[in-house]
């Protein structure tokens, strides 16, 4: 199984490693950052967070996060009220002791750990790269603000 974690390759700032000559690699993202001093880290977050990049990132979240757990809360409910309105149907026997009941219980253990990897293929695919991106910019610009 192979991880591609975006956090695993990322230095901390200023934990440069050496080049090969001797000298720290640079470990900043790659492109011009704009370090913007003289602003305070709270004026810095904030304009992170009404970044277009930050919105996307969270639309991205909730583009996932949503539908999942509305899908999952009715799933949940749908067990609930099926054990208290038709106990006959969730005491049918499907083999043996097992009955629809434990089927429909292991089947909700089953869909959460489904859903948890869903979420971190998500995350890892669709908002990982770009969370690290602000990450790396928030930090620069932060670099030289009071905090």
């Amino acid at each position: 199984m192979r991880l591609d974690d975006p956090w695993y390759d990322a230095l901390a700032s200023g934990w440069g490693e050496l080049d090969g000559t001797g000298s720290s690699a640079p470990t900043g993202p790659p492109g011009p950052v704009d370090p913007r001093r003289g602003h305070s880290a709270a004026e810095i977050y904030l304009e992170v967070q009404s970044s277009e990049a930050f919105q996307e990132v969270r639309r991205r979240y909730r583009r996932f996060v949503v539908p999942a757990t509305a899908a999952f809360l009715a799933w949940y409910l749908v067990y609930v009220v099926a054990a208290v309105t038709a106990p006959g149907l969730m005491a049918l026997p499907v083999a043996g002791a097992v009955n629809v009941a434990m089927v429909a219980g292991l089947g909700q253990f089953l869909t959460t750990f489904l859903l948890t990897g869903a979420y971190a293929r998500h995350a890892r695919l669709r908002r990982d790269r770009a969370a690290l991106d602000l990450r790396w910019q928030t930090q620069e610009m932060t670099r030289g603000a009071g905090r």
